[in-house]
């Protein structure tokens, strides 16, 4: 029998993989988070599925996401980054992703972890929606506008309200599974 899904992964076996094995399940990990993070910034105006077909260049054009290598990249690798065909070349978008990583660690010297910031605005517990159909998922939600304004007063660049809240249904701190999906009570 047919699995129920969640309709907007569609047939495509990379949505359908991602769908069924990493969105919606709660990540703790900085390094995951940090990555979700960028891939979330660099989706900003563009499908998901684009990412996720370019996120192995990116884990390699960005050193694995290694935030710490990231906070020092200059301008020469930002003209590397620019002219790498593999990932999405926005000039704002890879100059985000360096200013971000700085601005990371410094919530991780503050909080002792960016997992422990950004968790605590969900009391470290996913949020568990229940949704019947796509239609009703929001795109944003006063969750977070709070983040993103948060994020932004902390020097965070292209994490605005869609964005945080993208990131966090990808990252498990909100269950937007519909109701009928089967990952909806697995997650």
């Amino acid at each position: 029998m047919e699995k129920t899904r969640c309709a907007w992964c569609g047939t495509d076996p990379l949505y359908i993989a991602y769908h069924d094995t990493e969105w919606g399940v709660p990540v703790k990990d900085d390094k995951l988070l940090f990555e979700f993070l960028i891939l979330e910034t660099f989706q900003a105006g563009l499908s998901w599925i684009t990412i996720l077909r370019k996120r192995e260049n990116f884990r390699k054009a960005f050193d694995n996401f290694d935030y710490k290598k990231i906070a020092l990249y200059n301008e020469e690798k930002t003209l590397e980054l620019l002219s790498d065909a593999g990932i999405i070349r926005n000039k704002l978008k890879i100059k985000a992703a360096i200013t971000n990583a700085v601005a990371f660690q410094q919530i991780q010297k503050e909080f002792g972890s960016f997992s422990n910031y950004i968790w605590s605005f969900v009391n470290n517990n996913p949020i568990k929606n229940s949704w019947n159909t796509l239609n009703e998922l929001p795109a944003k939600t006063d969750l977070s506008d709070k983040i993103s304004k948060d994020l932004k007063k902390r020097g965070f660049k292209f994490v605005g309200s869609t964005v945080i809240y993208a990131h966090m249904q990808a990252t498990g701190m909100i269950n937007d599974h519909i109701i009928d999906c089967f990952r909806y009570n697995e997650v």
